[in-house]
This record gives structure tokens, sequence and C-alpha cells, in this order.
């Protein structure tokens, strides 16, 4: 994809990634965001009430006219507080998954097109796009967000949309554990806000080896690791009990008669592929999304994946020996929108994207699960 002389001449397209809980944003071709921004807004119901202004997420909506005015107000937010340029005749990409509801992406193009004018919207998919910042064509994209996991093969260049896999094990789970087991050491609630939560997170758990998880939920006996302080408030001190900081990600494997942990889903997805593909998937696995950024997560993931093919379940299905993990040149929770900076600086900004007066005739936008148009997004 070379870049031509008329991409360069003009403005720098504006990059946004806007997942539930963190939007990206900043321009094409740059080799990281502007900002990472919580996708929140104020609360005008809250104001109006008499009460604290709180935060909103900004996909908590109830009709679809209170998520339009919303994506307004949040865009608002991007363009004249972050990136600080006029949107008006300014080209947008727009990073998504495809799994994204419709209703969300419609509204997102009308606030654009309608209220902010921008000359133009390249929708490129998440799964796809973080190819191009490792130069393969060939993928197992695990993304962990934050209110699910989701998996999709990219096979030489095309979305294998009918082998998706997800399910509700991310973020969102591992807070509400740690919470939970805080609450019940005596912790008061009140301390424990959704930053907090956050930062504790982040600061001080990490995924434990299989070994240790094992003898965990046999009610093993085993060393554990040290118990810590976390200061909140000032003047409070949080203890984080080494059980706790331990087994918090335990979340996302977990033991049931469904057998849909996070190793569950990527075998699945692998299983669900043609024969020829299989052992190409398997080995070239990458793993996106914030969650997947804590210490130990690709190493526990792997010693499971090569546990359930010993299993009944996959043993006389699944033939695969190894599992092998890209390492992306940038952090996991911007790795998407670094490939859709990659895609705005080139020269298919000019040519796939959906420009304002095609938009104003057709009111259509880009399917991803049509194969016409994988294949002219995923093959320039």
């Amino acid at each position: 994809m070379p870049l031509f002389d008329t991409v360069l001449q003009e403005k720098p397209a504006i990059v946004l990634e806007m997942g539930y809980a963190f939007t990206k944003l900043g321009f094409a071709g740059e080799p990281h965001p502007r900002s990472i921004i919580p996708s929140e807004l104020l609360d005008h119901e809250s104001k109006n009430a008499g009460k604290t202004i709180a935060s909103k997420k900004l996909f908590d909506y109830t009709n679809e006219s209170e998520l339009y005015d919303q994506l307004v107000e949040f865009l608002k937010t991007i363009f004249f507080k972050y990136v600080l340029v006029s949107p008006k005749e300014r080209k947008v990409v727009i990073v998504e998954s495809v799994l994204w509801p419709t209703q969300i992406r419609e509204n997102l193009a009308k606030a654009l097109f309608c209220h902010f004018d921008v000359s133009s919207i390249f929708y490129v998919p998440t799964h796809l796009v973080v190819l191009a910042t490792l130069a393969v064509d060939t993928a197992l994209v695990v993304d962990i967000g934050f209110k699910e996991a989701v998996v999709v093969p990219v096979y030489s260049g095309v979305q294998a949309v009918f082998a998706w896999e997800a399910q509700p094990l991310a973020a969102e789970s591992v807070h509400e554990h740690i919470k939970g087991e805080l609450i019940l050491n005596g912790i008061d609630e009140q301390l424990l806000t959704d930053y907090v939560i956050e930062d504790i997170k982040v600061r001080s758990c990490f995924v434990t080896t299989r070994e240790r998880a094992l003898k965990w939920r046999g009610e093993e006996e085993f060393q554990i690791c040290p118990e810590v302080d976390y200061p909140v408030k000032g003047d409070e001190i949080i203890k984080i009990p080494g059980i706790i900081r331990e087994t918090a990600f335990e979340v996302l494997f977990p033991e049931d008669n469904d057998h849909l942990n996070l190793a569950n889903i990527i075998l699945n997805s692998i299983l669900k592929c043609p024969k020829d593909m299989r052992k190409a998937l398997a080995e070239n696995i990458v793993l996106i999304g914030g969650s997947t950024m804590v210490l130990g997560l690709a190493a526990r993931l792997k010693q499971e994946l090569l546990a359930l093919l010993e299993s009944d379940q996959y043993c006389n299905k699944l033939f695969i020996k190894t599992f092998k993990f890209h390492k992306p040149p940038s952090k996991a929770n911007f790795t998407a929108w670094l490939g859709g900076s990659i895609y705005g600086a080139t020269d298919l900004v000019l040519t796939k994207s959906v420009a304002r007066e095609t938009y104003c005739k057709s009111q259509q936008l880009p399917d991803f699960i049509n194969y016409d148009e994988v294949r002219s997004h995923g093959r320039a």
C-alpha cells in the first residue's frame, strides 16, 4: 500500500478507536495516539437534578436519539479539546470491530457527516488492521477489551467472520471480582470507585501459573504471594491480600460445564476454520486490548491451550503441537489504533472512504460481513 503525493499533501486524517471504556484518538501516519481518554461524558441529568455532576458512559443509552446526542457531545470534546482541529472537511478513520452494533456505527456516521461536516469516513475493521502493524496477512486476533473477549481469524487478508467467538471474559469481570473480594475483606465500598479498582488491577494484580491455579482451585496448600498496601484518599490504606492479587484474573479461565473459558474460545475458533488454515492461525496469535497487558497472561494462555489439546474435547479434533504469539511494535491497548493510523496514511483513505455526498444520497455504510466489502478493504 504505497503512500501517494496526494495523501501527503492533504491534511492527515483523524483516527478514532472508540471502545466501551477508552477512546484512542490522533492523526493518521503517527506512531501512537495523541490521547487515550475515557469513553465518558458529563451526565447533565444529575446537574439538572441539583446533584453532584457525575460522568456517564458514552455507550449507555436508552434510545437512538439519546445515543446520537451523546456521540455529538463526545465528538465535540475530541475535536475541540484534544485534537484541536476543526472537523469540517476533514477525513476521519474509524477503527471498529466487525461486531459493533449497527445502531452505533450509523449514528456515528450521521453525527460526523450531518453535525460536523467531515468530508469522508473510512471504516476499517479492528481485527484486520492489526495485521498491518506486523506486516503479515494471516493471524488469529484475540481482542480482550472491557466488556468481552472476541476472537476473529484473519487468513490471507480476509476476516473469517464465520469462525468468530466471543465471551464476556474481560476487564469488567476482573473488576467485579476484585471489588467483591475486597468488600468481603471488610473494605468500605465507597472507597472502591471504578478508578481505584482499575488502578489496583494494573498496579498489583497478575496472572498466576496454571500449576498454582490448580492448587488454588483444589484448595491445596501453597505459598501465597505477599499482600500490598494501596493508599487512597491520602490517609486511607487498602490492604490487597496476596490471594486476590494472584487470582483476580482467574475469571478469564473459569471451569464449568460449558467449557467456554478464554482458551476454549480460541481453540473453538480455530476448529471452525478449514484444516489447512489451522496450523497457520495457531502459530500467529496476536493479543490486543488493554486487558492483555497484564503480567503473565500470554504465558498462562499458552499453558491452558497446550493442556486443552490433550483433553478429550480436542485431542481427536485438533492436531496442533505449538502455539506462537506475535509481539506488536506498540502497546496492546492501542495496536488497533496504530493499524488504523497506517491505513489512514495510504491511498485507501482516498479510494475506499465513504464521502459525504455519497452518504447523503444512499445512507449506506460498508458492511464487513459482506465478502465483497471485506475483500475490497483487506486486499488493497
